[in-house]
Order: C-alpha cells, then structure tokens, then sequence
C-alpha cells in the first residue's frame, strides 16, 4: 500500500505492507523509522480511519506487537 502521510504532532507517515503484515512507521520528532510486525490488515485500517493516528498508535500499536527500529 502507499505511504500514508499525516498531520500527526507525533506521526509523520506510516504504511502497511499486506504481504509481510508488517506496519512501517515515521516518527515526527526524531524521524525515527520503526517497523511492527504480524499486524493484522484490520489494525491498519483501523489506525487510518482512526480521529487520532497517535492516539491509535499508543493505545493498539505500542506495546501489542514486535518492533524494530529501521531508521
């Protein structure tokens, strides 16, 4: 899928890629890249439609999957 970009205070961009089930995100503050692994395609659809990409990030990303720092 394509990056999605946002106007986040703490997201920059993210983007969810179906064949690896894994959600890459940009961090504002640092441009920190950090990739999250075995997210189910809901959760991502979830996260874009949420009223706060950060807020969604803290409550069902951060903490409740694997991560990895990439950039």
């Amino acid at each position: 899928m394509d990056k999605d970009y946002t106007d986040s205070t703490m997201i920059s961009s993210y983007q969810y890629f179906e064949d690896t089930l894994i959600l890459e995100i940009e961090f504002r503050k640092n441009g920190a890249v950090w990739n999250y692994f075995d997210v189910p395609e809901s959760t991502y659809w979830e996260m874009k439609s949420s009223g706060s990409i950060g807020k969604f990030f803290l409550s069902s990303i951060k903490g409740h999957y694997s991560e990895s720092q990439v950039g």
